[in-house]
């Protein structure tokens, strides 16, 4: 086992365990700075640990009845043919310097997008009410299936949106969900997204097993001690760090 790839899952599960996000915003950056790995390498092993890690809390959200499941099937309804339409692309076209360089700028972009998520969490449910008006029922249902593609593509292309930016684009839709079913939700979305992504990426030959099980190790402690931690820590503070650390990934990755 790789002590160093230990400690790293122990941090980034620490993180997730204290913010519910930051997991596959942080761990791909941190694959391909400490670890070296191929971008395409590091997304595709970042998927898989975050289908292994989320689908615990994707049970016992499920068993406390916080899953709205009509939600959920209507953003798989747009994720899982993004997310196949993407991979079979790059089946198709092969993994080129183009394709290595899309990944790249993605996996940027997602990063600073994602900060700016995490740091507005609050002014987006305010947004959604605004919104409401325009919103019928049947609007919802179209909008939440084209969420879904979006995150489809953006997760195979980075791993990372099926956090964060799911959470926050249910929000705008659906901003009286109540939060234990808004994060129940995002779980349960993103396990089967994630998965279906990073089968796809395995096919490729995109995932470090041996890293990735060393990775998964030192997560499940962190997550967690993390979730002890949230009841001392104050929110404002570890949510700024995660955003510092977000924009600084997000910032020399695209560079």
């Amino acid at each position: 086992m790789d002590w160093i790839a230990i400690a790293s899952g122990f941090g980034i599960g620490a993180i997730v365990g204290m913010t519910g996000v930051g997991g596959g915003s942080l761990m791909t950056p941190l694959l391909i700075g400490v670890f070296k790995l191929n971008p395409a390498v590091a997304i595709g092993t970042d998927l898989w640990f975050a289908a292994i890690t989320k689908s615990g809390g994707a049970w016992a959200h499920h068993r406390h009845g916080h899953v709205d499941y009509r939600i959920t099937g209507r953003m798989l309804a747009g994720s899982i043919p993004a997310a196949l339409a993407t991979i079979g692309l790059m089946h198709f076209t092969g993994i080129t310097k183009g394709w290595a360089h899309a990944l790249t700028f993605s996996l940027g972009i997602a990063l600073l997008v994602t900060a700016v998520v995490v740091a507005y969490r609050q002014a987006w449910q305010a947004l959604g009410l605004r919104l409401e008006r325009w919103l019928p029922e049947r609007r919802k249902a179209v909008l939440t299936v084209v969420a879904g593609v979006l995150l489809g593509v953006l997760v195979s292309l980075s791993s990372i949106g099926a956090g964060a930016l799911g959470a926050t684009l249910i929000l705008l839709l659906y901003p009286r969900l109540p939060a234990q079913r808004l994060v129940g939700t995002d779980i349960a979305h993103a396990v089967p997204l994630t998965l279906v992504a990073g089968i796809g990426h395995a096919t490729l030959g995109h995932v470090e097993w041996g890293l990735l099980a060393a990775l998964l190790v030192g997560s499940l402690p962190g997550i967690w001690l993390g979730a002890q931690l949230t009841k001392a820590m104050p929110e404002r503070l570890v949510r700024a760090l995660l955003c510092v650390s977000l924009v600084t990934a997000g910032l020399k990755v695209i560079h």
